[in-house]
């Protein structure tokens, strides 16, 4: 997972591994590991997704599925130009 802004501010890195088959299941597992940083939840909640370039829009986290290798981009909301 790649982290961007204050995404990567509140997980106190800007990339990790992950092992999750879905969307859902990576997020609950990012969620699980900084548990400790509470605003870590919260921004992921405002977040945006691209999953190997690929933006997830409205779709369910669940039915988003994972590949192995793969990128996952959390994008929290910004402005500017």
């Amino acid at each position: 997972m790649r982290y961007w802004a204050a995404a990567k501010a509140e997980a106190g890195t800007g990339e990790e591994p992950y092992r999750a088959a879905t969307l859902a299941e990576a997020l609950e597992a990012a969620r699980a590991l900084h548990a400790d940083r509470p605003r870590f939840a919260q921004v992921l909640g405002l977040c945006s997704f691209l999953v190997d370039g690929d933006p997830v829009g409205s779709r369910d986290h669940a039915d988003v599925e994972l590949a192995q290798g793969g990128t996952v981009e959390v994008l929290p909301p910004f402005a500017g130009g």
